[in-house]
């Protein structure tokens, strides 16, 4: 599939969860840094590292997987948010991540953009629902902090 077939499926994706899809689309369209808020705890949640930890954390993940779920970077590149599986926010009890689950809203840069916004993806979505495993991720959490205490 190629990268316009591939964000289109993304777009799809995302834009199910909003409220109002066309109105995401358009807000996409309209903002100069490409980004739209859209709620989790529909589709995913969202687990919020520091960025040191995070992108070390990806970097595990990477290692591991084929292909890890969406990571979003943002604020610049002080926080990285991995996309899990809805429920996850409540559920988590990991120190120094924060979890935004149902009735919390997240910046969301359009998939197949560059966009001029302080949000980006690492990791892009596919479109097809993969989300990033938390007991997985919290393994990785793990490694990439012993790994950063090493250095």
């Amino acid at each position: 599939m190629n990268g316009t077939a591939a964000a289109r499926r993304a777009v799809e994706w995302l834009v199910a969860v909003a409220p109002d899809p066309a109105a995401c689309r358009r807000e996409w369209e309209r903002r100069a840094d490409g980004v739209a808020l859209l709620p989790a705890g529909r589709a995913w949640d969202v687990l919020i590292l520091p960025g040191v930890l995070g992108r070390a954390t990806l970097d595990v993940l990477r290692r591991c997987l084929d292909r890890p779920g969406p990571v979003l970077e943002g604020f610049d590149e002080d926080r990285v948010g991995f996309l899990v599986p809805p429920g996850t926010a409540g559920r988590w009890l990991g120190t120094g991540v924060r979890a935004a689950g149902r009735g919390t809203w997240i910046v969301v840069p359009h998939p197949g953009r560059r966009g001029a916004g302080r949000v980006r993806w690492l990791v892009t979505p596919d479109g097809t629902g993969l989300l990033t495993d938390p007991a997985l991720l919290e393994i990785a959490m793990h490694e990439a902090a012993a790994k950063l205490t090493e250095d």
